[in-house]
């Protein structure tokens, strides 16, 4: 008898893209490429041993978290949209997005 179809569907690279959290994980946030609807709340957690921020990249930008340590979290909701990238300014070469939509 042949196996029984699975009642969840498979993981796919959208489905990633869509999420409202941010590991920040092995000196990256993961996902590199957050989209969200506006009036979102986006959580940041830091999963590393080294402490990171959560910083818009550019002057005016929203995100800006302080230092967070190993297992603390950075929480900003997203009322505009458009795309915001970010940085760890600790790590420069951190850097991530997040596109909000309408």
């Amino acid at each position: 008898m042949p196996p029984m179809p699975s009642a969840a569907p498979p993981p796919s690279a959208a489905a990633n893209s869509t999420t409202n959290t941010v590991a920040i994980k092995d000196f990256a946030f993961a996902p590199a490429s957050t989209t969200v609807k506006k009036g979102t709340t986006v959580t940041w957690t830091n999963q590393d041993q080294d402490a990171h921020t959560v910083t818009s990249t550019g002057s005016g930008g929203p995100l800006r978290s302080p230092t967070l340590q190993t297992g603390q979290s950075y929480q900003y909701t997203f009322t505009t949209p458009g795309t915001f990238e970010y940085l760890c300014t600790i790590h420069p070469f951190m850097t991530a997005t997040v596109t909000v939509t309408p």
